[in-house]
């Protein structure tokens, strides 16, 4: 199926259930043989729980966008605005929180199209710049995102459970 078949559309409060499963499945493909069994329990516990992802769904400044392939749901992406970002360095700019694709659907493209998403919110928004915060050890994302035009401008620790991680933040500029 061509890149051009897929769908990125906001998702409904009425998809809770299936956001928390793909957040939490692709969120443990990335990162579970590099921390420790408690620490990804207890973040996805955390994070990717009904409740959570309810309020982060009815919040005006936060931006969940699925990506559908006929009926399948194959990724994600989630954006901050405002009060809502996860860090406050970069004011009058949108945040790419989250981009998750499903492991079997990795290599196809889906992670640039949610990108283009990303972008195009951004504009229409008005901002003038785009940036992610991408841990320092995942070297397959940051040529990605460089090689869309990402830079580098800053770094950040990330707390995932009781270790402290960097990421190195990165913007593009619109």
């Amino acid at each position: 199926m061509s890149i051009s078949q897929i769908d990125i559309r906001p998702v409904a409060l009425s998809e809770i259930e299936t956001l928390c499963r793909i957040a939490s499945e692709t969120f443990r493909h990335t990162y579970a043989a590099y921390n420790t069994p408690e620490n990804m329990r207890d973040y996805v516990a955390t994070y990717f729980n009904a409740e959570k992802i309810k309020k982060e769904l009815s919040h005006p400044e936060m931006h969940y966008f699925f990506a559908v392939r006929g009926e399948e749901i194959i990724g994600y992406i989630k954006l901050n605005e405002g009060s809502t970002q996860t860090e406050s360095k970069f004011p009058n700019t949108m945040e790419i929180e989250r981009i998750y694709v499903l492991p079997e659907e990795h290599g196809k493209g889906y992670g640039a199209t949610l990108l283009s998403k990303a972008i195009e919110v951004t504009k229409k928004k008005n901002f003038p710049q785009i940036w992610l915060g991408v841990w320092d050890k995942n070297t397959k994302a940051i040529a990605f995102y460089e090689k869309m035009g990402f830079y580098k401008d800053g770094i950040h620790l990330f707390v995932l459970g009781d270790e402290l991680q960097r990421d190195y933040l990165m913007k593009l500029d619109l």
